[in-house]
């Protein structure tokens, strides 16, 4: 079964505002610096570039649930989560997952993708596109990792069967 992620309004326009952002940037340097080209203004271009390629590439793209796994399909490098390692599927309440604070990942570009932490759950990874409707699966190994399908219900029935 297959599930789609996409973004919400928030992403959307942090995307759009960091794609823009970066372009002003790009822009900026080879057009209204004195010396088009040199070492600074390459180094920033090439930074940005591979910041903004690491965040399309590991960009939750949708969810599928087959007979043995969870996949997170992105652009690059699927994750799987075998269905015998999961312990418990819930859909719960967005106010769970708020103030939680980014410790290596992406909160808005694209998604909201990385580990992230809260008092409430403690360390998460999140594969998130949006911030509604957040489903908490926990494995057997106490990880826990957060998914944002367009369809949590039939997502939640499909992983507990």
């Amino acid at each position: 079964m297959t599930y789609r992620a996409s973004l919400d309004k928030t992403a959307i326009m942090v995307t759009t505002l960091v794609t823009i952002f970066f372009v002003a940037i790009i822009v900026g340097q080879y057009f209204f610096t004195k010396h088009p080209g040199r070492a600074v203004p390459t180094f920033t271009t090439a930074v940005i570039i591979l910041v903004y390629l690491l965040a399309f590439a590991f960009r939750p793209v949708r969810y599928v649930v087959t007979g043995d796994e969870l996949i997170v399909h992105r652009p690059l490098l699927n994750a799987r989560i075998k269905r015998a390692e999961i312990k418990n599927i819930e859909l719960i309440d967005r106010r769970k997952i708020r103030g939680s604070i980014r410790t290596f990942g992406v909160g808005g570009l694209f998604g909201y993708f990385g580990k992230f932490a809260n008092f409430s759950l403690g360390s998460m990874t999140w594969y998130a596109t949006r911030k509604d409707r957040p489903v908490l699966v926990e494995t057997k190994d106490d990880e826990k990792l957060i998914f944002t399908p367009d369809d949590p219900d039939s997502f939640v029935n499909a992983l507990k069967s």
